[in-house]
């Protein structure tokens, strides 16, 4: 299939409306497509001639320039086309930081090595950028959407990796998977017919940022398939709340259940871990497999941004006492943090109505040291049930005004349990359908959106707003 033209769309992104500006939409040509499925990128990075030996996996930037070279690398996981591609095109957001801005957005090649990994690949083990030419962009702003048309490199299910580099001396960054809503993006078009006018539904998202996942995941069983498969339609950083692998939280686990469904949202999840991965001495094969994005080995809480959004992954399998090292470590990093919206996981509820495990009274550390400091959510897992509490102050009252919201999200894929008593305060509850926590993370409040998987018409939506 011949490609089209590289086109540009100007989409404001975080501060503005997701709109099509008119000199953009003129160039848009007729593209035969009946349907449109976005993947967000499974694996970025960008390599530096200056660092030879240095990794950038974890950076939210992707640099490309030619002196010193930066090169751009992108990877994407296509599952689940059923139809013919009909119009492939890679987006790719611009840094709104100054000088991300450039006259020169660089190259795009497809590339024919698609394995390498983006927590170790640096400048000195770079896979080569050596297939066709896709495109180039060339004056770039900031804080805007480009696209690419890749039609003639994607034609069905894979994985794709595409390279970026300059020839100019005043490169461009670009905003790399870890920023969440502005993550590179894969656009597939399926079926026939023409296309219909590009409206603000095909547009990229226009900058809040969207933290999706659950708990108690990947078994022998096909329950981790059916939320995989839903995390491969909703972009945004993924989050676990623990018990990742069963049974045992081994390498082996990790290999044969987790890798095969899950995995394939590896780069973008940020998780922590649970009971079952702690079967495994030290939990080292969840260290192991998550590498960097689990934070230090042995303690497993660690902390970051999205947007407006202050997120703290915790650990509910070590110390969680007042005046224990983590408690210590998440008072310090609350105060420090500048954000006036903050979400915090980990395994083991506060509060459940579950007939399996009850309440954790040692988790009262750490949500009292998040309420003291007018967190907003807390998401944990350990019951294979879905629960939603209304905010609750650390006693376990009614508190509107300040309380902490509980979602106890823990139907990831293992067999689901039962509810026994309820618990005060407790909203919503479902113990049939697998899925996952879907949070829009707005400015000054938040969405959430129980997402069930194929089949089932469980839902569970609402809105809350940040102290």
């Amino acid at each position: 299939m011949p490609s089209r033209k590289v086109t540009t769309l100007a989409v404001v992104g975080v501060l503005a409306s997701a709109t099509l500006a008119s000199t953009a939409l003129t160039d848009l040509a007729p593209t035969a497509t009946a349907a449109g499925t976005t993947f967000t990128a499974t694996a970025d990075t960008y390599v530096d001639s200056q660092n030879p030996a240095t990794n950038y996996g974890a950076s939210q930037q992707l640099g490309v320039d030619h002196s010193p070279v930066k090169e751009t690398l992108l990877k994407f996981d296509v599952a689940g086309i059923t139809q013919p591609v009909t119009g492939a095109k890679l987006r790719i957001h611009v840094d709104d930081v100054a000088g991300a801005e450039s006259s020169s957005g660089g190259t795009f090649r497809a590339m024919s090595q698609t394995t390498w990994t983006e927590t170790s690949v640096t400048y000195n083990s770079r896979p080569s950028i050596d297939g066709a030419t896709l495109g180039s962009l060339g004056s770039v702003a900031r804080n805007t959407w480009y696209e690419v048309d890749v039609t003639s490199y994607v034609k069905g299910n894979g994985t794709f990796s595409i390279g970026i580099t300059s020839a100019s001396s005043n490169g461009a960054d670009y905003d790399a998977r870890e920023t969440g809503s502005t993550a590179p993006q894969l656009v597939i078009e399926t079926g026939s017919g023409p296309s219909p006018t590009p409206s603000t539904s095909t547009t990229p998202p226009t900058g809040d940022p969207v933290l999706v996942g659950t708990g108690d995941i990947a078994t022998s069983g096909s329950g981790d398939t059916a939320t995989a498969n839903l995390l491969d339609n909703i972009p945004g950083t993924v989050f676990t709340t623990g018990d990742n692998a069963y049974p045992n939280g081994t390498a082996s686990d990790f290999s044969t259940y987790y890798e095969p469904t899950w995995g394939r949202h590896k780069a973008r999840t940020r998780p922590a871990p649970g009971n079952h991965d702690y079967l495994t001495s030290g939990a080292s094969a969840y260290y192991s497999y998550f590498g960097a994005n689990a934070g230090t080995a042995g303690k497993g809480y660690y902390s970051y941004d999205l947007g407006n959004w202050h997120v703290v992954s915790l650990n509910s399998e070590v110390g969680m006492a007042a005046g224990s090292a983590q408690e210590q470590w998440l008072r310090s990093d609350l105060a420090a943090s500048d954000k006036p919206c903050t979400v915090a996981y980990w395994h083991k509820p506060r509060w459940t109505s579950s007939s399996s495990h009850g309440p954790d009274a040692s988790t009262g550390p750490l949500v009292q040291a998040l309420y003291d400091n007018n967190a907003e959510l807390i998401l944990t897992g350990h019951n294979h049930q879905y629960e939603r509490f209304a905010p609750q102050n650390p006693s376990g009252q009614l508190d509107t005004a300040r309380g902490v919201r509980e979602f106890v999200a823990g139907m990831g894929g293992a067999s689901l349990y039962g509810f026994g008593t309820l618990q005060p305060n407790s909203e919503a509850r479902n113990n049939d359908t697998f899925g996952v926590l879907k949070l829009t993370l707005h400015a000054n409040s938040y969405d959430w959106e129980f997402v069930p998987q194929a089949g089932k018409t469980y839902n569970d939506r609402g809105t809350g707003t940040c102290h």
